[in-house]
């Protein structure tokens, strides 16, 4: 009856393990399904806050070259910006120059027909993340043109989904393997051989191989074409290894490389030390009298241990803050402000979350998966426990310092997709104190009662310890039982003196190999009995830990706590791939004071220089006529309506409400009557005076004034 009930409560139990553990599995994978339902272009962390000509100008000459500027540096290929005519033919030069600042242009070809003209552009982000839009000018007047206007999809599609899981699935590695093994060396060293353990361990170095490989390929589709097809060109992967990212990924590979030696070193020598350390254990509980030479062996080896865990200790710290580097390097804290302080920032966060959750990943393993003779202790809850607190507080610290960073005002924090999802990350990371909060008063209860815990486990050894002994004594029962048949034999031959000595001779070889036949079956139903015994045993043990009311309890609330960090991994992946609340308000602030102006600038200034041939016009554009820098042309026309040769012009600008000026600008004489200047920087928005000094000849020379807004 025992027998037959043992099982089944360890189905039971087993099966209630399943369950969690599926549940959480399902958890995992609806979050990775809400990834790639909700793939979009991935937000650009770089916006376009200006551009000359400005979008939807009409300007009444040809421009000679297209500016962008950006809210940060980006890197740019030779097709990053086209420009197309209204028959939708490229009539730009093809090479993009850096102007200066964030400022960017690609020159045009002479002799550009009137019309509608469409920009496009693809560029990479300081923080690695694609950016790509298009806008439209007019040379003249508005004009039908054969060219869509629409985004490309950069950073979007199935490439963009892909790249999306990757960047979940390496964030996931690296929180599995550095939490795991800070586990095991700062917590848990017994864990360092236990299967479950390793393979938790194991599982994250290969997620964060695997994701980061994918990533190096899946690049320069991603910030490129977004074709499935491009992701295996290597043409493209050579442009991506020489960017930032992709020299961040190799980095990572190559630290990758150093933790799988130190992955074998601590499930390899040091896990086999652990265990002969038990051995020693062991023997010295069960011999007497050890020598003064076997006692200093022993506080060698026990030298010896600290050393390996104080070499692992330092080696694990130093390639796991080289993991982390790998993505503060390339994110969103290698650009913006305070770059050179955000960035050791980023790496102790990143640090932070991977001990915290990792460790707990370790710890719910350790609490549903364990062998039950390698059940974790309740001192090695309370390390973690410890552990916890410390990676929670900095973690905060941190954590406070990157949103004001990444936002950098109450508007911002709110009224952006950023800020958003922020405030969902805050809300989730509260939760999960909270239910943490729950775990150490569940730890500490493990604390206080630890003499209970130690009459169970004795209690479960005395029954493992019957058990084996109880095989053991029937298999001896079966055994003293078997020669008792050989006597019959024996009776036999002697009374019946009429049978022949052959026929004794083969009764007598016949009752031995029954007799061998017996004593194999006999051994085997011992054997059997006692495996039943010691599966009692152990369910009976099983059952006693599960009985626990405080493990119990544990077991539930760091299931929860790893659930809540699943949900909480899906957010902060999708935050690192959202544009940075600031940024977006610096775009949406630029956007709306160019966009009170329907046009760049442009003044006309008759003059008289008084001398011979000293009477023209002086026509004066500035684009996009807004705070920042500006393109200015000058063009200087004969009364008749022709261009004026003339020797020197000279522009002043002042705004005298603010006592600015005058801020004197010499421009370039582009041809006959044609003068140009590039980044006139414009110090704030007002009514500016502009005046303009027009010499006609060495002795005759005017200046002439006229105000108009700008900005």
């Amino acid at each position: 009856m025992t027998q037959a009930i043992a099982p089944r409560a360890a189905a039971t139990t087993t099966g209630g393990v399943a369950f969690r553990v599926r549940a959480l599995l399902l958890l995992l994978l609806a979050v990775i399904g809400a990834v790639l339902a909700g793939a979009a272009p991935a937000s650009a962390h770089a916006a376009l806050t200006g551009s000359d000509p400005q979008q939807g100008a009409v300007v009444g000459r040809a421009p000679t070259q297209v500016s962008l500027t950006f809210s940060e540096k980006v890197a740019m290929s030779d097709d990053s910006v086209r420009v197309l005519d209204p028959k939708g033919k490229r009539v730009d030069t093809g090479k993009a120059t850096d102007l200066g600042g964030t400022t960017y242009g690609v020159k045009l070809h002479s002799g550009l027909p009137d019309g509608t003209f469409t920009v496009t552009y693809q560029v990479v982000s300081a923080d690695s993340h694609p950016v790509s839009g298009a806008f439209t000018f007019s040379v003249g007047a508005p004009s039908q043109t054969s060219v869509a206007l629409s985004d490309p999809a950069v950073g979007g599609g199935v490439v963009g989904a892909l790249y999306g899981v990757g960047r979940y699935v390496s964030y996931a590695g690296f929180i599995l393997l550095v939490g795991g093994a800070a586990f095991v060396l700062a917590c848990w060293q017994r864990g360092a051989g236990v299967r479950q353990v390793q393979r938790l361990v194991v599982s994250g170095w290969l997620a964060l191989t695997g994701a980061t490989l994918a990533l190096l390929l899946l690049r320069g589709s991603y910030v490129g074409s977004g074709k499935v097809g491009d992701i295996f060109d290597l043409t493209l992967l050579g442009q991506v290894l020489q960017t930032k990212a992709g020299a961040a990924l190799v980095s990572r590979l190559l630290l990758l490389a150093a933790g799988a030696l130190f992955i074998a070193v601590l499930f390899g020598a040091y896990a086999r030390r652990d265990e002969v350390d038990a051995t020693d254990a062991t023997d010295e509980g069960t011999a007497s009298g050890r020598s003064d030479a076997s006692d200093k062996g022993g506080v060698d080896a026990d030298a010896e241990k600290r050393d390996l865990t104080f070499g692992l200790a330092i080696g694990g710290a130093v390639v796991a803050a080289g993991l982390a580097a790998s993505w503060a390097m390339a994110e969103h804290a290698s650009t913006g402000i305070q770059a050179g302080l955000a960035m050791p920032v980023d790496v102790l966060h990143l640090l932070a979350v991977a001990v915290w959750l990792g460790g707990l990943s370790a710890l719910l393993v350790a609490l549903f998966r364990a062998p039950t003779e390698t059940q974790i202790d309740a001192a090695a809850v309370r390390r973690f426990s410890r552990l916890a607190f410390g990676s929670v507080t900095v973690l905060a610290a941190t954590g406070i310092y990157q949103s004001w960073r990444q936002v950098g005002s109450w508007s911002a924090l709110t009224g952006t997709w950023y800020g958003q999802l922020l405030l969902i990350k805050i809300g989730l990371v509260a939760v999960l104190v909270g239910i943490a909060w729950i775990s150490r008063r569940w730890t500490a209860q493990l604390s206080e009662a630890p003499q209970a815990k130690a009459g169970a486990k004795a209690g479960a050894g005395t029954g493992a310890g019957t058990a084996t002994t109880a095989g053991a004594t029937a298999l001896a029962e079966l055994r003293t039982k078997q020669p008792t048949k050989v006597p019959a034999n024996s009776r036999d031959s002697s009374s019946g003196g009429s049978v022949s000595r052959t026929a004794d001779s083969r009764d007598s070889n016949s009752g031995h190999s029954n007799s061998r036949d017996s004593h194999s079956a006999d051994s085997r139903r011992a054997a059997q009995l006692a495996r039943q015994q010691t599966a009692v045993a152990t369910a009976r043990q099983k059952r006693l830990r599960d009985a626990d009311p405080a493990r119990a309890g544990l077991r539930r609330s760091v299931l929860a706590e790893a659930g809540v960090a699943v949900v909480l991994l899906a957010v902060t992946t999708v935050l690192t791939s959202t544009e940075p609340g600031r940024t977006e308000e610096a775009a949406k602030q630029a956007t709306s004071s160019s966009s009170q102006r329907s046009g760049p600038l442009s003044l006309k200034l008759p003059f008289d220089t008084g001398g011979q041939d000293g009477k023209g016009t002086a026509e004066v554009t500035l684009a996009p006529a807004r705070v920042g820098g500006n393109e200015m042309h000058v063009y200087v026309e004969r009364p008749n309506g022709k261009a004026f040769d003339i020797p020197e012009v000279k522009v002043a600008f002042t705004l005298k409400a603010k006592k600015i000026g005058p801020l004197p600008v010499t421009p370039d004489r582009i041809a006959t009557g044609h003068w140009s200047a590039i980044g006139v920087q414009i110090p704030m928005a007002g009514d500016w005076e502009i005046a303009v000094t027009v010499r006609t000849s060495d002795i005759d020379q005017t200046t002439v004034t006229k105000n108009a807004k700008i900005g």
